[in-house]
């Protein structure tokens, strides 16, 4: 199972992906890392980590790992929620979390939790992805302008007045210069060096040499080497919020995975392993906690680099890792005079990057219900956490999920009596008796799957019936029902035996009978009433009706 995605026949291309990948990744890690609070290094570190064991491990061969976008907003949450209560240990705690996550992850892919992870409504998606690049944005304005970074969006935006009257000129300058190399390089140039590596030199030297009277904010000085072990820290006060924390990690860390991973699928026409790539994610993941890195996921822009360079296998993810501890081994110093400006502009453009834009352009002709939900997820996760706002959006969604399904499971619900031919399937025996019952006949069919959410139109269906003296419940295509819907069956036998009438089934399937079983609901009627042919069961509720005459 382990290591089944690394294979040396691709050698050629997947050193060369590796490599390209790192240079995409070594930007976007520093980057990140000043933004989450931890520091730059914690970036780098956490890029080497994941990245490494994520492709030896996972279950995508082609993906490349590393700190993203969303996971650096959580991350960010985290490392400022528990050294604000703990400024000693807090950052220790911060990094059990990660570990915490990463273990999360490992239980999702061992319980088999993969294919489940993906199975949230799109405007859920969208509206929590775009609500990210909100976040993104919004927190690194105060950079841009030459201020430090705010620790939420509130707090940015409260200080935008002030930021912008008191701007940081060169700052500025260098943010803005960044975002046009970032969305002006020709694609010739960005094969060659890719923009974000482009922007982050360039600009750096215009700092160093241009601004060099007026000294603008920069990174300042990166450790340089192995990072040291972190052990676990928990704090038994601190615990219920490091738990809930880990879960939101984890949660997030899957999603953004194995949606990276449905990329690399399309573009290499391939089949991603969803429960071994959160393991491999979720080892990762622990490692990064364990020696002071950002948790990460797949990342997909560096996937889509490493494939398009040529990388197929894990080697080329292992690749990567390697080329980055390589740089931070010995080339930390060479980062400490990156201004934040620059890093800010890089992390702007990947903020705009990560809204949905596509979605967004046609929100417009989404029903009514999907924009609601898309915008108030967005609006969650910007001003509340990522948290409630999934939850919240899934839990609206499957409401009205349930509902339209309940809907449509009540509406192929026939009753028919005496007047057989609305329904099409029966024979002409069958149609026959149940003219000549006149009405004493009730023939309650129902077509599908049934769940909970139908138990109420069920009922309401049948008690507004009229007279008659026998009950035909055919649930011949009926595959699956759950408790609740038994317990419905059971009440509406017990109101018609309650009245006696006859009561029949019809060509019951073993997974229905099976939770009549267990139930004890079986036993309310005796084996004779249970029929596979519903053309005799018509005839002995004929005969039982006229045969008391």
């Amino acid at each position: 199972m382990l290591l089944q995605g690394l294979h040396f026949r691709n050698l050629r291309g997947d050193l060369f992906g590796g490599i390209t990948a790192a240079v995409v990744a070594l930007p976007l890690a520093l980057a990140f890392g000043v933004s989450s609070g931890a520091g730059a290094i914690a970036g780098i570190y956490g890029a080497i980590c994941v990245g490494f064991f994520a492709a030896l491990f996972g279950g995508t061969p082609s993906q490349v790992s590393g700190p993203t976008g969303p996971m650096t907003v959580v991350m960010a949450a985290v490392f400022t929620q528990f050294s604000a209560v703990d400024p000693v240990n807090g950052p220790a705690v911060a990094f059990t979390v990660v570990l915490m996550g990463g273990f999360f992850q490992i239980l999702f892919g061992a319980f088999k939790l993969g294919k489940y992870v993906t199975l949230m409504p799109f405007p859920v998606i969208s509206g929590f992805m775009s609500g990210i690049g909100v976040i993104i944005i919004a927190l690194q304005l105060s950079p841009l302008l030459g201020f430090p970074a705010e620790s939420s969006v509130v707090s940015s935006l409260q200080h935008l007045p002030h930021n912008l009257s008191e701007f940081h000129s060169g700052a500025l300058i260098l943010g803005l210069l960044t975002l046009v190399i970032l969305f002006a390089c020709p694609a010739t140039v960005s094969r060659v060096i890719p923009a974000p590596l482009l922007a982050l030199i360039l600009c750096t030297v215009i700092a160093m040499f241009v601004f060099s009277n007026q000294p603008v904010p920069v990174i300042g000085e990166i450790p340089t080497g192995l990072p040291s072990l972190i052990l676990p820290t928990i704090e038994p006060e601190l615990l219920k919020d490091m738990l809930l924390s880990a879960i939101m990690l984890a949660a997030l860390g899957s999603i953004d995975s194995l949606l990276t991973s449905l990329v690399a699928d399309n573009m290499t026409k391939s089949q991603h392993d969803s429960d071994r790539e959160l393991i491999g994610q979720g080892v990762g993941n622990m490692v990064a906690g364990l020696f002071g890195g950002l948790p990460g996921a797949g990342a997909t822009m560096r996937t889509v680099v490493n494939i398009r360079a040529g990388g197929e296998s894990s080697l080329s993810g292992a690749v990567h890792a390697l080329v980055l501890l390589i740089v931070v081994l010995g080339a930390g110093g060479l980062a400490e005079n990156i201004p934040h400006a620059v890093l800010a502009g890089i992390l702007i453009k990947v903020g705009i990057d990560i809204i949905d834009w596509d979605f967004l352009r046609r929100l417009h002709r989404a029903p009514i219900f999907v924009v609601v939900l898309m915008l108030l997820v967005l609006g969650l996760t910007v001003f509340v956490d990522l948290v409630t706002a999934v939850l919240v959006g899934v839990f609206l969604a499957n409401i009205i999920t349930i509902k339209r399904l309940s809907d449509h499971q009540v509406e192929s619900i026939r009753l028919i009596s005496d007047q057989p031919d609305e329904l099409d399937v029966l024979t002409h025996r069958e149609k026959e008796l149940l003219t000549a019952a006149t009405g004493r006949i009730l023939l309650y069919k129902i077509d599908g799957p049934v769940s909970y959410a139908s138990v109420k139109g069920m009922t309401n269906k049948l008690r507004h019936w009229g007279d008659y003296d026998a009950l035909l419940f055919d649930v011949s295509t009926v595959p699956l029902i759950d408790v609740s819907t038994a317990m419905a069956f059971e009440n509406m036998i017990l109101d018609a035996l309650q009245q006696n009438r006859q009561v029949y089934f019809i060509g019951m399937d073993d997974a229905v009978r099976h939770v009549f079983d267990r139930m004890d609901i079986s036993k309310l009627l005796p084996e004779s009433c249970f029929y596979d042919s519903r053309e005799r069961a018509v005839e002995i509720a004929f005969q039982g009706v006229f045969s008391e005459e």
